[in-house]
């Protein structure tokens, strides 16, 4: 299925959560809008290369039913985070609780330990399954000001209820920061009626747009009261203003742009994110979630990660005891792209997946067992 759209390697790639596969079309696009206008044209390309930013924002608008106002890019979700929390009115002016998971990504817990200068953050344990809304309830305490959540988590293959999760942490008037790098391109997110305050993003995994296309995007709601101090000429109103003595924030999310910025990865990206919007999420979506099924009927006994659809993210986690070392040499011999963290074999089949390279996973990790 779709397979004809994508530079597909030898073997069977089956490492979407890492790095989506490219577009067949994408090098053509990028030279065309990012290239040809620098070294072709006897002008000035910086209007055609914004063109190419506006672009982005347009398709990431489309991909999660928002406006394009809302989004501001970034060249990850570290850079992204670190402009949004020093932006907020309480930063630095009052002690911070924050509640986030040990699963989540650790550049996200870096951030909020280096970037808030009073924090305490408190950790729902790894061990506790993030796709329960008991568990959140349980840690969800009084006195949290903000609440951290990944809508998946990587290692485990959980998907958290983002939804229900934001509702409570609202409730109580806390801030809700949603992480969607991991879910991104393969479970549908709509933003339209979003209660969280700031979600981040990436292009890398299975947006299949390269890594360096980050972005934020920012509830419309809370706009006004952020003001950045990570800035630069294109976080201002005017940015060809020109004027040392004045400084006004952009009206939308551009005000966390910050300076000069890199323009390449944005214009690759966004022509993958406007393929995804044209498809659709839940065409991506159910193409997943049937060769998974595939995946756990085969290998249930190994299979460890959630299978319901709403606890379960685009990745399968299998564990193969000590026999995963035995089980990764065999499947790398047989020219297939998977990885493992503690918990075990991380396999990820995209829109490009065939019932082919499923069934070619099985046969291998089975015979793997065997000998």
């Amino acid at each position: 299925m779709n397979q004809v759209d994508f530079s597909l390697p030898q073997g069977h790639y089956l490492l979407s959560h890492s790095v989506g596969r490219p577009l067949a079309s994408a090098e053509q696009d990028f030279m065309q809008r990012y290239f040809h206008p620098w070294a072709g044209d006897n002008h000035e390309p910086w209007y055609q290369w914004l063109d190419g930013i506006q672009r982005f924002t347009a398709a990431l608008a489309k991909l999660f039913n928002s406006q394009a106002e809302y989004f501001c890019p970034q060249s990850n979700l570290s850079s992204g985070l670190t402009k949004w929390i020093m932006s907020l009115p309480e930063t630095g002016k009052q002690p911070v609780r924050v509640l986030m998971s040990e699963s989540d990504f650790p550049s996200m817990g870096f951030v909020l330990q280096q970037a808030v200068p009073d924090v305490e953050i408190r950790f729902i344990p790894a061990a506790l399954d993030m796709s329960d809304l008991s568990v959140w309830q349980q840690h969800l305490a009084d006195d949290i000001d903000w609440v951290f959540v990944s809508q998946v988590y990587s290692n485990t293959g959980q998907q958290a209820p983002v939804e229900a999760i934001t509702q409570l942490a609202k409730a109580q008037g806390c801030r809700v920061i949603v992480d969607v790098a991991q879910a991104a391109g393969v479970i549908p997110i709509d933003l339209s009626d979003s209660a969280a305050d700031c979600v981040l993003g990436s292009c890398v995994k299975w947006l299949c747009g390269g890594p360096g296309a980050g972005f934020i995007w920012v509830n419309p709601a809370i706009l006004d009261q952020c003001q950045p101090k990570d800035v630069g000429w294109f976080s201002h109103q005017n940015p060809m203003e020109f004027d040392i003595h004045h400084f006004a924030p952009h009206h939308s999310a551009l005000r966390f742009w910050g300076g000069t910025p890199s323009v390449a990865a944005y214009i690759f990206a966004a022509h993958s994110i406007e393929y995804f919007a044209r498809i659709g999420v839940e065409t991506v979506r159910a193409h997943n979630l049937n060769l998974l099924a595939r995946l756990h009927a085969e290998l249930a006994p190994w299979y460890i990660a959630p299978t319901e659809a709403q606890r379960c993210s685009g990745t399968a986690i299998l564990n193969a005891g000590d026999a995963q070392d035995k089980v990764l040499a065999a499947l790398r011999e047989a020219g297939i792209a998977v990885d493992a963290r503690k918990l075990g074999i991380r396999v990820s089949p995209h829109i490009y997946n065939t019932q082919a390279d499923i069934d070619a996973f099985i046969r291998v990790f089975k015979r793997a067992l065997s000998t």
